[in-house]
């Protein structure tokens, strides 16, 4: 049975359900950073999932990256997956902009982390409510 592993759940926060993936909005608003989950038991590694989750996992990050390029304004889509410190497999899809915090280098680690108030969370909502497609499903939080 899935389980999502603790350490995304205390950074995160759920937005919703693709396909084959949970969708978490980590609770730093320096950046719009989303984290893609493939609801699958101990899954560390892209070659643990069959070929066709493979292929629903790309399908829905490239989707969410577009989506997300256009949706929030990016200058560049960071998307990747690391697994040192979570090793369950998670890719990370990052609208980065010019002027945010940490610019030109990675987010990680470079800024304490500032958490969203309800109503950032609220218009993030709001906004992925108009554009995401119709195979997903909202989690109300």
């Amino acid at each position: 049975m899935f389980a999502l592993d603790p350490r995304l759940q205390q950074d995160t926060l759920l937005i919703g359900d693709f396909p084959l993936c949970q969708l978490l909005l980590m609770n730093d608003a320096q950046y719009p950073w989303f984290i893609l989950v493939p609801r699958r038991e101990e899954v560390s590694e892209l070659f643990q999932l069959s070929v066709e989750e493979q292929r629903q996992l790309w399908q829905e990050t490239t989707f969410l990256a577009e989506t997300l390029k256009d949706t929030f304004g990016a200058d560049k889509m960071n998307v990747a997956t690391l697994g040192n410190v979570v090793s369950q497999l998670h890719m990370h899809v990052i609208v980065r902009r010019r002027h945010d915090a940490a610019w030109p280098a990675p987010v990680w680690g470079r800024h304490p982390a500032v958490p969203y108030s309800a109503d950032q969370v609220g218009a993030i909502r709001a906004k992925l409510r108009l554009v995401l497609a119709d195979d997903f499903q909202f989690v109300e939080g």
